[in-house]
């Protein structure tokens, strides 16, 4: 899924890395002739790319950033009060990830956008990538919560 760059570091080599809007990193190379970017060379030319988008394959495959932890939760919903916005589409804050935790019974996760469906069960957690639509139904008497991370502080 294309996210938007926020930044850019270099790792230990000195190459170029990305920093997305999701929290994962991406490296950004210059690799003539395989990779042509030119423009990452320059502190200009990182500059002009921030707020363009890249295919952040880590968030297809719903990765947790590294680095990421918990910081709140919800408390545990039933069925029978499970919040009405959770059953349609929405979406978790800027930066934000998630993970749903079953207690009790069976949850349907579902995320359109990655062609996702899944059942979700004690010890199954369902990852909710950072802004992407998803939601979840009932599947007979349920219990979950959801923990809520975003990237630590540093030390």
């Amino acid at each position: 899924m294309m996210r938007p760059i926020r930044g850019f570091e270099s790792d230990p080599e000195g190459h170029w890395v990305a920093t997305l809007s999701c929290g994962h990193g991406q490296h950004t190379r210059h690799d003539p002739p395989a990779v042509e970017r030119p423009w990452v060379l320059t502190p200009e030319g990182r500059a002009a790319r921030v707020g363009a988008e890249l295919d952040c394959v880590r968030c297809d495959r719903l990765e947790m950033p590294e680095g990421f932890a918990p910081y709140k939760r919800t408390r545990a919903f039933t069925e029978q009060t499970v919040p009405k916005g959770l059953l349609a589409d929405h979406t978790t804050a800027a930066g934000v990830w998630a993970l749903i935790h079953v207690t009790e019974g069976r949850l349907l996760y579902r995320v359109e956008s990655l062609g996702l469906e899944r059942i979700l069960t004690p010890g199954t957690p369902g990852t909710v990538a950072a802004e992407v639509p998803h939601r979840v139904a009932c599947d007979g008497a349920v219990a979950f919560y959801v923990a809520f991370w975003k990237a630590a502080a540093p030390a």
